[in-house]
């Protein structure tokens, strides 16, 4: 039988479907080596069960980029669709794996590191205008005389008053390396010219622990706002200064702490655990992701009362303290159930500079309890749980609160608590409802009061700096006329006036004022004590801090 002619050659058109067959099994081949080296040099191994999968897949998508950059009707962002791509890919396996494109990683690194180089300046944006909050004490800013109140105009020449730019953005243009220089142009009250500053950039520290002090002779305060890098270290000179002092018993605030470095976190808690008992644990695909962290040093808390405040803003290293303490009866959690991120994210640096944060195992507490909440593909319906919390009251009372029976633990002297997503707080304290109301709320998103407070400090400050901050506490009180006057400046900024809502949020409102005061004159230990006030869980914590009955209890006598 006379062998046919393909049908391409009888067309006149180049042989090439075997060339091409070649071509791909060559491009498989070195796919595949190329696969092996970066197993070889990557310490995640993947799976090698189903290589074949993954070169497909990779193949398949590289096609279709270059069809759709190559022959697309339109101009395309070839970079951006791939990052977008490898977006969606990573939400459809858990809502905590990421990829961090390049450009991004300062930021992102930046909320883990204790340190930056910088100008040190806390401020505001109150109708678009970048207001000093205050300068970091000792800091480059107020050694060149920035105050208080001072609103900056331009930064390196570049006008930043009404240029409608975001925190972020002002952030960046005050940062810089070290040694350099940027220019501020300032207006201050009562000067009738603008002044200009040239401010040296330093190594400005990035405290993790935002308070420390003694509320009463005894009683010690710490709040810790994340892990990072000089976590530890900041918070054992924090608690060595208060024992010093006097400090007998502790409240350790996490609210609103999103977690960060682990080894961090255990450390922290291996200052109140005795012994050599269980910290966490994690478990992964395979022994490689598989660990166990054990107290390991004598710690300096490991005796005397302790009381933990957690919120729905607790997660992830967060709540493997708040687990760890509870787990072993050493302190009493007070506040409301935790956010529940309990899967352990493994960072990867990519070949372009950016990074991956994969998935690659699962946080416990000590007796087996899971941190992580459910999730399931949809992301939008895992990111909007807390909000979900709200709309069925579980963040207004604990009896909202349902666990399952399979899921409940005994903890080190038998007493009863539950997995299967956040920490359960052994006191339940609910969400203050009027901090939390849609013209509070508004308010404080406008930097209203904190304005007026930039403002007020401003107009008194020779009288405020001739008081001790004793006598400020004592003795200052917000008035109706000012109240109305806070609520008359946010209307002309687009918070609609509520002589109601006002009336209803007067106390609060007081006494946010009043600290925002106590910051610019006298500094952050002021401000905490004047927020402590209208602080119903810190109220709550430092009774049970304090209740001899409740602590005989924790430790089951």
């Amino acid at each position: 039988m006379p062998r046919s002619t393909p049908a391409n050659q009888e067309l006149g058109r180049p042989a090439a479907p075997r060339r091409r067959s070649w071509f791909r099994q060559s491009l498989l081949l070195l796919l595949a080596m190329g696969c092996g080296v970066l197993v070889a040099n990557n310490p995640f191994r993947p799976s090698s069960e189903n290589p074949d999968a993954t070169a497909r897949g990779y193949l398949r998508f590289k096609e279709i980029l270059s069809y759709v950059d190559r022959d697309y009707a339109d101009t395309v962002d070839t970079e951006g669709l791939a990052d977008y791509a490898v977006m969606q890919m990573l939400e459809k396996l858990d809502p905590h794996s990421v990829y961090i494109p390049a450009r991004d990683r300062d930021r992102t690194d930046a909320f883990l590191q204790s340190d930056f180089d910088g100008v040190g300046i806390e401020f505001n944006l109150f109708r678009d205008t970048m207001t000093v909050v205050a300068p970091l004490s000792g800091g480059p800013a107020e050694q060149a005389g920035v105050q208080p109140g001072d609103q900056v105009l331009s930064i390196a020449g570049k006008r930043v008053s009404g240029a409608r730019l975001t925190t972020a953005q002002l952030t960046q243009l005050l940062r810089g390396p070290r040694g350099s220089s940027v220019a501020l142009e300032l207006r201050r009250r009562r000067l009738p010219r603008s002044l200009s500053v040239s401010i040296p950039r330093s190594r400005i520290p990035n405290s993790s622990i935002d308070a420390a002090y003694l509320v009463d002779s005894q009683t010690g305060y710490i709040k810790v706002s994340r892990f990072a890098s000089g976590t530890y270290d900041e918070f054992k000179a924090a608690l060595a200064d208060l024992r010093r002092q006097g400090l007998t018993r502790l409240v350790l605030d996490l609210r609103g702490n999103p977690g960060g470095y682990l080894d961090r976190a255990t450390r922290l808690a291996d200052e109140f655990i005795a012994g050599s008992r269980k910290i966490v644990y994690t478990d992964g695909k395979g022994d490689q992701y598989d660990s166990q962290t054990y107290a390991r040093v004598a710690g300096e808390f490991e005796e005397g009362p302790l009381v933990v405040l957690v919120d729905e803003g607790s997660a992830s290293a967060a709540e493997v303290v708040a687990g760890a303490l509870q787990d072993h009866d050493r302190a009493i959690i007070v506040g409301r159930r935790t956010f529940g991120k309990g899967l352990v994210q493994q960072p990867i640096p990519l070949s372009d500079g950016g990074e991956l944060r994969l998935t690659i195992a699962r946080y416990y507490t000590p007796v087996g309890r899971s941190i992580q909440k459910p999730y399931g593909a949809n992301y939008a319906e895992y990111s909007s749980d807390v909000a979900k919390r709200a709309a069925h009251g579980e963040l207004e009372s604990a009896d909202s609160t349902h666990f399952a029976k399979e899921l409940r633990f005994r903890t080190d002297h038998g007493r009863t608590v539950y997995g299967g997503g956040g920490i359960m707080p052994d006191i339940f304290v609910p969400r203050d409802s009027l901090a939390h109301s849609a013209y509070y709320t508004a308010l404080m998103a406008h930097g209203a009061p904190r304005a007026f407070a930039l403002s007020f400090y401003q107009t008194h400050k020779e009288e405020l700096q001739a008081l001790r901050f004793e006598q400020f506490n004592a003795t200052f009180r917000i008035s109706d006329a000012q109240l109305a006057s806070l609520a008359a400046q946010a209307a002309q900024d687009g918070v609609v006036a509520d002589a109601g809502a006002t009336r209803r949020c007067a106390g609060l409102l007081r006494n946010q004022m009043k600290a925002y005061i106590a910051r610019s004159a006298y500094g952050l230990v002021p401000y905490y004590t004047v927020l402590r006030e209208h602080d119903l869980e810190l109220q709550r914590a430092l009774h049970a801090v304090g209740d001899s009955t409740a602590q005989l209890a924790l430790l089951g006598k």
